[in-house]
């Protein structure tokens, strides 16, 4: 799995390490206690359906993020059927993050440069397009087969 941004025809992978928190205790702890994130890591919070009452109106619920006992800033992105609504760098302990969104995608700060409200930003699950390529600074959306046992080249 991995976290790709898509802008101006082009897609660069902001994550290929992505962890997804699918249960309500993953949801709350998210990266409390975390003192290092490393730049290709993601969490990925997908909320689903919106409940009865949100339907009824046609609208999504806030998330709110908020960074008390994680002790390193995060870049977030709030997204709404994969539309960028908000983009924050949020400080240690004390950052706080609000908007309506239907998934948050948390990152080491700095992996988010060059994301912009109305930007796409989509969770890929399974074989990305360049299949096993190696991540270089030319193709920057590959991804690495270090982990692949059907990637082994030794001779």
């Amino acid at each position: 799995m991995r976290v790709v941004h898509e802008a101006a025809g082009e897609r660069r992978a902001l994550a290929t390490t992505v962890d997804l928190a699918d249960s309500f205790v993953s949801q709350t702890i998210g990266l409390m206690g975390q003192s290092t994130v490393s730049d290709d890591y993601a969490l990925v919070f997908e909320f689903g359906e919106p409940g009865f009452f949100y339907r009824l109106r046609d609208t999504v619920p806030r998330r709110v993020i908020h960074m008390l006992f994680v002790r390193t800033p995060l870049d977030v992105l709030w997204l709404r059927d994969d539309e960028v609504v908000k983009m924050a760098t949020l400080s240690p302990w004390t950052g706080l993050g609000v908007a309506k969104a239907d998934t948050i995608i948390e990152l080491a700060a700095g992996s988010a440069e060059g994301v912009e409200v109305g930007d796409r930003v989509v969770v890929e699950r399974g074989e990305p397009p360049d299949g096993d390529a190696e991540p270089t600074d030319d193709n920057p959306t590959a991804v690495s087969t270090e982990d692949d046992p059907a990637a082994d080249t030794t001779e």
